[in-house]
């Protein structure tokens, strides 16, 4: 772990040119005085950093030093930056480990390349913590013991056994067999299988996890794209799911299937209005969902939402009714 350190401390230094003490352990997330060890390590081990006293100073290294990496070129570069601006590590606790990398992606780049390099990546921004209306796209927080557990599981393919609180249920433990981890819109999920079936468990609701020393039964190799795709499915076609007939304004419709779980059917009617038939998790949601389109959509199915809908909307008409 020191050696990642280390290591990362000479990059920074290489890039910044001169940081201060106080901006290391910063960047590093140490403590002042670890850093003040490590800089004499790096001097005994013959890395020529020196000190500059004063108001600006810092430590830096001699002109013209350079670490032993490998070199990429631009397009290696570029893709691994980009790719590193993503928030799936830090959904997995690697965010650390992704800044320690990024730093030595750049450092690798020939001179004349690094700039570019790092300046192409800033003109691409991916998954950003807010859209367009605003909205606040809030990460699941999952404490760092447990998802160190669980990565320790799924890396060396031991059985994991986990205190899990399902939705509606009393928190149980479980022994699963991990196969790998998943991250979708900022939230993690652990893909298993637990007495040979299928499951799916969402890690902000492990509340702890301990990797056991028996070897976890599972292939060898696994198409994680694959496995979630039918496990999508399965979960947007199978259970009590509130299947539901809507015509609507074509322009509507994203916002529509957006919020349902499948889109079963869909046609286009004599006067250019949609007819899809979609489902939703359960009766709420498929209310909340159609509320939210107002007069741009009409539930023509099932008559129990057609009814719920329309005492809804006279309750609300009745609050902001002309008072006499």
């Amino acid at each position: 772990m020191r050696a990642d350190r280390l290591v990362s401390l000479v990059l920074l230094l290489r890039q910044h040119g001169r940081l201060s003490a106080a901006a290391l352990a910063r960047e590093l997330e140490v403590s002042t005085r670890t850093v003040l060890r490590d800089i004499e390590a790096l001097s005994t081990a013959g890395v020529p950093v020196y000190a500059e006293r004063g108001r600006h100073g810092g430590f830096a290294l001699l002109p013209g030093f350079r670490s032993e990496l490998t070199g990429l070129n631009p397009d290696e570069a570029l893709a691994l930056l980009v790719a590193g601006s993503r928030r799936g590590a830090q959904v997995f606790g690697l965010g650390s480990a992704l800044a320690s990398a990024m730093l030595k992606v750049v450092d690798a780049l020939p001179e004349s390349y690094r700039d570019t390099a790092a300046g192409a990546a800033g003109r691409l921004l991916i998954d950003p913590k807010t859209d367009l209306l605003s909205r606040r796209l809030v990460a699941e927080e999952v404490p760092d013991a447990i998802v160190a557990e669980v990565l320790r599981a799924v890396f060396a393919g031991h059985k994991l056994r986990i205190h899990y609180a399902a939705v509606d249920q009393t928190p149980k433990w479980r022994t699963v067999d991990p196969i790998g981890l998943v991250t979708v819109r900022d939230c993690g999920y652990l893909l298993a299988t637990r007495s040979g079936a299928d499951r799916t468990y969402r890690l902000s609701r492990v509340l702890a996890a301990e990797e056991l020393a028996e070897p976890a039964q599972r292939p060898d190799r696994v198409d994680l794209d694959r496995a979630w795709q039918e496990r999508s499915t399965r979960f947007r076609t199978g259970g009590d799911q509130v299947p539901v007939l809507v015509r609507m304004d074509p322009a509507r419709r994203e916002d529509l299937v957006g919020t349902a779980l499948a889109v079963l059917t869909e046609e286009t009617d004599a006067e250019g209005r949609l007819r899809l038939e979609v489902t939703f998790q359960d009766p709420r949601h498929a209310e909340w969902a159609l509320w939210q389109l107002s007069t741009n959509a009409e539930a023509l199915a099932p008559q129990w939402l057609r009814t719920s809908l329309r005492d809804r909307a006279a309750a609300v008409a009745a609050r902001y009714g002309v008072s006499s």
